[in-house]
Order: structure tokens, then sequence, then C-alpha cells
């Protein structure tokens, strides 16, 4: 029992693939969190689907995450950790050496995208609920899993609230990184007009990795190209600050980075809790015969104002490159099949169009203006393609409004949902 909730834990063994039922399974775990005071009342279930890819779900502590207090005061919350991901049978780096082959290891993660979360979900509901529809909360990619849910079993669903995260139905890796790369451009010009000594701490950071072998507490080494990859937390509401205050402790006196750099960026960087991150950053677009074929890598020729030489230097975002997975120690088992999984041409669909367009779920969504990971335009465009869909655009927050919030996002998109705003 939490301080602050009531919590019962929950185990699932669900199927490895849903379309073999006897085959090897795995096991499926989520925490139902109620108002102490209310623990036995009979509460419609709010499913909570994380961000991500390969992020578990939040735990529970007093206010925290910010929306929790909110869903309690009329809800049962369910909060999964996605197959892989927490303490849901996870795919780490040691897991991935059990494998004896790529092609194994590969076939094996195809079976963690959308499709198998949702179908994951419909067997806990069935197993919670019986028969009786839920309620979910996505944010960022939780709402690209809505909408597969939408698409593959609206029955199971009462009402549905999405948070940063409507995506292009249609829309391609290529397309998804062709709108990337202008908007964490602007996102990273912005953080040096906030802070125009870091734009000249980071050049200087990385003049002095391409001229020294800098390695981290774990020996990787830490190339510019990597340094990079710290662009990624711009996009949250206090991402600004968190990479200020590191650059501020980035280099001691003789202009040699810090321990304490070092080892926090090895842990911003390094993907040791979250692999699937990466691995299965692409394949979310994956749907028919065209391979993802590593988007953002091909995209990065397109803007010559992300080269390593140019001034001011470009940090990266959302992005995953091939060559992550030969030079970061968490990511390296699963180098080889990563490939395969870039160049698969057999993607099952993940959405359906004509199902969404008839929908009569009422879906309540915020798009937030300037997001820096989903693209507000693709939002736009697949809200409009969505039948009993009401979107709300903001840029009063980031891509992390629903917990920075304090549940003021949550209130307003079941309100919306409700018909009440």
């Amino acid at each position: 029992m939490n301080p602050a909730y009531a919590t019962v834990d929950h185990t699932f063994t669900v199927p490895l693939d849903h379309r073999a039922p006897d085959g090897p399974t795995l096991d499926v775990f989520a925490r139902e969190v109620a108002e102490p005071a209310r623990a036995h009342d009979e509460l419609p279930w709010l499913l909570y689907l994380q961000g991500g890819p390969g992020g578990k779900s939040p735990r529970p502590t007093a206010g925290s995450p910010g929306w929790l207090a909110h869903a309690l005061k009329t809800h049962r919350v369910l909060l999964l950790d996605q197959r892989g991901t927490g303490r849901s049978s996870p795919v780490t780096a040691r897991s991935a050496t059990r494998f004896p082959t790529p092609d194994r290891l590969a076939a094996h993660l195809a079976h963690f995208r959308a499709d198998a979360i949702v179908a994951d979900a419909e067997l806990i509901r069935r197993r919670l609920c019986g028969d009786v529809p839920w309620e979910t909360l996505g944010q960022s990619y939780g709402g690209f899993l809505t909408l597969t849910y939408l698409s593959q079993a609206p029955e199971g669903l009462r009402a549905c609230y999405v948070a940063g995260g409507l995506p292009g139905v249609s829309a391609t890796a290529d397309d998804v990184y062709a709108r990337t790369y202008p908007r964490v451009r602007d996102r990273v010009l912005d953080f040096y007009a906030r802070y125009p000594e870091d734009a000249l701490r980071l050049r200087e950071l990385a003049d002095h990795l391409a001229n020294d072998d800098v390695r981290l507490p774990n020996g990787d080494r830490l190339t510019p190209r990597r340094l990079r990859t710290l662009g990624l937390v711009l996009g949250m509401g206090d991402g600004f600050e968190r990479l200020h205050w590191l650059l501020d402790e980035a280099l001691d006196p003789a202009g040699t980075p810090t321990d304490t750099f070092l080892h926090q960026t090895m842990t911003l960087t390094g993907f040791t809790d979250n692999p699937l991150f990466a691995v299965l950053q692409e394949t979310l677009y994956g749907q028919g015969a065209s391979p993802t074929g590593w988007a953002a890598s091909r995209a990065l020729t397109d803007f010559p104002e992300f080269a390593e030489d140019a001034d001011p230097l470009l940090l990266t975002g959302e992005m995953i490159y091939p060559w992550m997975f030969r030079e970061i120690a968490g990511l390296r088992p699963f180098a080889d099949a990563a490939e395969l999984l870039a160049a698969r041409t057999d993607w099952p669909p993940l959405y359906d169009p004509h199902r969404l367009a008839a929908n009569r779920t009422p879906l309540a969504a915020v798009a937030y203006h300037d997001d820096m990971y989903v693209d507000v335009g693709l939002s736009l465009r697949t809200a409009r393609e969505i039948g009993a869909t009401r979107l709300w655009v903001t840029n009063e927050w980031e891509h992390d409004g629903i917990s920075a919030s304090g549940g003021r996002v949550l209130a307003r998109l079941m309100d919306l949902a409700a018909g009440r705003a």
C-alpha cells in the first residue's frame, strides 16, 4: 500500500504472437491504482498508455505523475508496463545476447509494436472487466497506441484521451523526419537564444571530443555525434534548464570534461533502461512493403545546417542512427537485428483508416503547438480523419503537459470527450 494510493499488482501471461496463442509467452505487468477511500468502490477503469516506445509506466508517488490525482477522483487507473518494458518480460541488452542469431532476435522484436500491445491490453481488459469497455489515456506514443486500439478493438473503449500523440495515420518514416529536423533546429536555436554561452560551450566540447579520446564511465567513447544526441531533452518543459545546468558543470578549468558531466551524459544517452526506444523508434511507421531504411539518417543529408562542423553546432532530437548500435554499449547487442528491422518489407498495418473515419468512441486530444517530437500539422490532419474527435491545440505546455499541468490537461480532455467543453 502506497501512502498516497491503494495499489494492487497484476501479472498476466500473454502470447508473444497473438496469432499463435499456443506458442511462446510473455509476462505483462500492470499496477492498479485507486484512491484509498474508494479502493473498494465500483469505479470505471482508465488504462494509461505510456509514451516511448520502450518506456515503462510511471511508478506512483505522492503527487506524481501530475495527472494521477485528478484521474483517481473518478476512476480506477491501470498503469501498464507495455511488453518489453519495466516488469513485463523486459527487453535489455543482456536478454538480447541470449538469442542465437540476429534473425531470431529481429523476429522476436517484431512482436513489440502497437498491434501486439493493443492485443495485450484487450486480453487484460477482458480478465479485469469482462465485457465492460474502459477508457484510455495515451501520452505521446500512447496516442499512437490509441489509434491502433480504435482500429483493432473499438468495442473495448468507452472514451479515449490523447496528450501530444496524434500521429499521421498514413505518414511514412520519411514524412516524419522531413518535418522533424526543422522543428529540432528551431528548438536548438531557441535554446541558444536563451543561453548564448551554451552554444560556445557545446562547440568547445565537440572540438575537444573530435581531437581527444574521451571515455564515458562504461568505456564508450564520447564522440561529437553522441554529444549532439543530448538535444533529445529539449522538447520537454524543463528541457532547456536540464541541458543548461548539465553544461554548466561540463568542463573543468583546464577545459577537460568533468566526471559529473561524463556520468550524466552516459546516463542520458546510453539507452540502458529503454533500448526499445532506439530499436523500435522507426518501426512505429512501418506499414506495408516500404522499409523504414534508417529514415532519420537519410533525411539528415537534406539539412546541411546539421553538419558536425556547422556553426552553431545543432543538436539532434528524437532521431535514431545506425552508428548508435555500434558505439553505444546498451545498443550493441541489437545492431544486426536493427539492420534487419530497418530492411523489413512486410510490416502489417497499424491503423484502419476506414474504421477510424467511422469511429464513434469519443476521442479528445491535445496537440502542443510547438511540440518538438510530434508534428502538430500531422496531428491536425489526423484529427480531421477520425470520427468523434475533438482536438485542442495549445502552446501553454510542451510535450510533457499531461504531467506538468498538474491534472489540468487531463481535466480539459475529459470535459471535451464528455461534451462539457
